[in-house]
């Protein structure tokens, strides 16, 4: 836990603004610029990161941002109409990937600093250099914020500033723990500096003072602790990417396994359409370890037996065995099963069979739910088909009753890696038009 050290009491902060840069242009130096600036120890100087931007020649001549905001998503969070919420390679997520077409000459965009906190750092270190101060340095640019309106300036670089305040183990005035805590100083600090720099001042930096106990000897960690690790964000997904975050995942750590996480993705998974507003999905939680190892060596000795019915060669059965191995590893595994409660009789055997297929898109579509919602829990996850193969002895084992019909088995966990990149799909391949 890091504690913030304590000023002396009464605080007063000024946040004061630095007039007259005029234009700056590609290769010009940040800090020199600020030669006439008062500046004194301890001081906070916030710069809009366009300025540093147009100094570091990020400026993209073109018609409109499409192209650049493209160039600079690592991936897209969510969509609607012209709107693109995306996360930067910097790991922002933010309007544009931060593209920006305001104040910048007609024609042209501006991206954000390669590096945003390598930018403080130097900026930081021309302005000791010349000034002979110790100062922090926060680069801010704007964000909107979930269930928020209007926008407000962050910190997207430091350097000598601590960016967070971890209260996380103290306790507060009655007594009572704080779990959860953190203050995020940076963003605040850069909040703070746009009262008076202002979208149409002209005026791209402020200092504030009266913060000196913040501003650190050496540059610090920059802004990287207030990036959320994906792990951690509970909103990781947007709209547009929930789907794919579904992956096939075979190699699970030992990590545990949230029971109350899967029965929220088997919440999901009866959400999903049915037909004659019946509900064909049933989900066996294999929650016990003895319960799983019984099912999987029955499965086992009913494939095998199977495979040397088919003919196959003892070598050959010992290596489809192993495919079973993704099941044998995962800490968690889910049965979803089939029932036809609901469906209609006919007289001929072609339309009984077309109502059975309707049931099976439909515990399909359940078990997709199901899949992704887990993805969304932050869990992986692996759909097999094994116990299709050998229903009888699934209904035995886990005493089922005879008209639920086990439609594979999912491996749950967390993935022991990150999965690797899906092959490139163009929609249009999979596509006809009349």
């Amino acid at each position: 836990m890091t504690t913030t050290p304590q000023p002396p009491t009464p605080r007063l902060v000024e946040v004061i603004a630095v007039p007259g840069l005029g234009e700056v242009r590609p290769g010009d130096d940040v800090a020199a610029l600020l030669a006439g600036a008062d500046l004194r120890d301890g001081d906070i100087v916030v710069i809009t990161s366009k300025i540093v931007s147009k100094a570091e020649g990020r400026v993209r001549r073109a018609p409109d941002r499409t192209a650049a905001i493209e160039e600079e998503t690592e991936r897209v969070v969510a969509r609607r109409g012209d709107t693109v919420i995306s996360q930067t390679r910097h790991g922002f997520v933010m309007a544009a990937a931060g593209v920006d077409a305001s104040n910048t000459e007609p024609g042209t965009v501006l991206l954000l600093p390669e590096d945003p906190d390598a930018s403080a750092r130097r900026i930081r270190a021309g302005l000791g250099a010349q000034a002979g101060v110790n100062v922090g340095v926060i680069l801010s640019d704007t964000f909107g914020r979930p269930w928020r309106e209007g926008l407000t300036d962050v910190a997207i670089g430091a350097a000598g500033v601590l960016p967070l305040d971890d209260f996380r183990g103290s306790s507060d005035s009655y007594g009572n723990p704080l779990n959860a805590t953190m203050t995020a100083l940076a963003d605040e600090i850069a909040g703070a500096a746009e009262l008076v720099k202002g979208k149409l001042a002209g005026v791209p930096v402020a200092v504030v003072r009266g913060l000196a106990h913040l501003v650190t000897a050496g540059d610090g960690p920059g802004v990287r602790p207030l990036v959320r690790r994906a792990d951690d964000d509970l909103f990781r997904y947007g709209s547009r990417d929930v789907v794919f975050a579904r992956r096939t995942i075979r190699e699970f750590s030992e990590r545990p396994v949230d029971p109350a996480a899967v029965r929220r993705a088997v919440a999901a998974g009866i959400a999903a359409p049915a037909p004659h507003h019946t509900t064909p999905w049933r989900f066996v939680l294999l929650e016990s370890p003895e319960i799983r190892a019984k099912l999987l060596d029955a499965m086992r000795e009913a494939w095998i037996a199977d495979l040397r019915g088919d003919g196959f060669s003892e070598q050959s059965i010992a290596k489809r065995i192993r495919r079973g191995d993704v099941l044998r590893n995962a800490p968690y595994l889910v049965v979803p099963c089939l029932v036809m409660e609901g469906s209609h009789t006919y007289r001929d055997d072609r339309r009984n069979a077309s109502e059975r297929e309707m049931f099976v898109v439909a515990t399909g579509a359940g078990v997709q739910n199901f899949l992704v919602q887990l993805a969304v829990e932050g869990l992986g996850s692996a759909w097999v088909s094994s116990t299709m193969f050998c229903r009888p002895v699934v209904r035995e084992v886990l005493d089922l009753p005879g008209s639920w019909d086990p439609m594979g088995c999912v491996a749950v966990g967390h993935a022991a890696a990150p999965p690797r990149d899906r092959a490139p799909r163009d929609p249009g391949d999979f596509l006809l038009t009349r």
